[in-house]
């Protein structure tokens, strides 16, 4: 009856106030709240040109529009749909709040596309232009291809990416809390000085991925490049297969599970590490410490004036 009485005093109130929607009320633990429902102004069709062509929009939805002739079309806006529409210039979200893309398309001219902006979720875009997403928050890539994502994807902050296609180097660079799955990567140097990232079921052909990172976790994935994860910490492969010249050296905390070493040579040198390979290596050099299990080892270098060869325990089942 309290419930009742406080409820209908509040739709009172709030018709009292000229309230366009005052009837969706919630009352939970005490406490209620009224929520009025946005209107969004729809804009179809059109092209729109100029330096800030809707600057500061609020509530909007943009469907097969054109953005082209002027930079920085949506520049502080808020609470914008788009759907099949297309920018042709530069700086097109930067400083906005609560977008989503559906099927749109950022042309090669439409460089540093999504910058200092809060919660963005792309589905089934084209992203051409090179250094889209540059210190932006809550991020949600779904289905998305990136021909040119040179520099893209830097100092970013809680990254969601599935199905995503990205070439070019430094993809990821300075991100933390990344969670990827179906992730294909062409281009050097990813997701350097990157933290809390969790890759699962991916394929990166990277040289230099996740230097300088931080707690790092790949999961069923396949990765190829020279020198990976140098300088890192916490660094967990499970399930993958590495092929890396000279790789997973200068690492503190490095962890391999159930993991495959294809044309790897002189692994693990400075890194200490727990590692159970299955097959061989072609050659470990100087680990600083921990436990190495593998098939096989091609090259065993332990050079007692480099380490403490009595840190590390290591055991194959053949004989080189």
């Amino acid at each position: 009856m309290q419930a009742f009485t406080a409820c209908f005093f509040l739709q009172i109130s709030a018709f009292a106030k000229g309230l366009e929607n005052p009837a969706q009320l919630c009352y939970n633990k005490n406490i209620i709240r009224i929520h009025k429902e946005k209107k969004m102004t729809e804009i179809r069709k059109k092209t729109l040109t100029g330096e800030r062509a809707l600057f500061f929009a609020r509530d909007m939805k943009i469907i097969n529009c054109t953005f082209c002739d002027g930079e920085s079309p949506l520049k502080e806006s808020c609470d914008i749909q788009l759907t099949s529409s297309e920018f042709g210039w530069k700086y097109p979200l930067w400083y906005s709040k609560n977008a989503t893309l559906n099927k749109c398309r950022f042309t090669p001219t439409a460089r540093a596309g999504v910058w200092y902006t809060q919660n963005v979720r792309f589905t089934d875009c084209i992203i051409e232009a090179p250094k889209t997403f540059r210190r932006t928050s809550d991020i949600v890539l779904e289905n998305v291809e990136m021909p040119d994502a040179a520099e893209t994807l830097w100092s970013c902050t809680d990254v969601t990416l599935k199905n995503v296609t990205a070439n070019g180097a430094y993809f990821g660079m300075n991100c933390q809390n990344v969670t990827a799955d179906s992730l294909i990567i062409n281009g050097d140097y990813c997701f350097d000085g990157a933290r809390d990232i969790t890759v699962r079921n991916s394929r990166l052909m990277s040289k230099d991925s996740f230097w300088n990172s931080k707690n790092v976790t790949v999961y069923n994935s396949y990765i190829s490049g020279e020198y990976l994860g140098w300088n890192s910490e916490n660094l967990i492969f499970i399930d993958c297969t590495l092929e890396s010249l000279q790789g997973l050296c200068y690492i503190k905390n490095l962890k391999l599970v159930n993991c495959r070493l294809i044309n790897t040579t002189l692994a693990f040198e400075y890194s200490t590490v727990e590692a159970d390979i299955c097959g061989g290596v072609d050659s470990i050099k100087n680990p600083l410490g921990g436990k190495i299990t593998a098939d096989s080892i091609g090259e065993l270098i332990l050079e007692a004036d480099k380490v403490d060869v009595s840190k590390t325990l290591i055991s194959c089942k053949e004989s080189a």
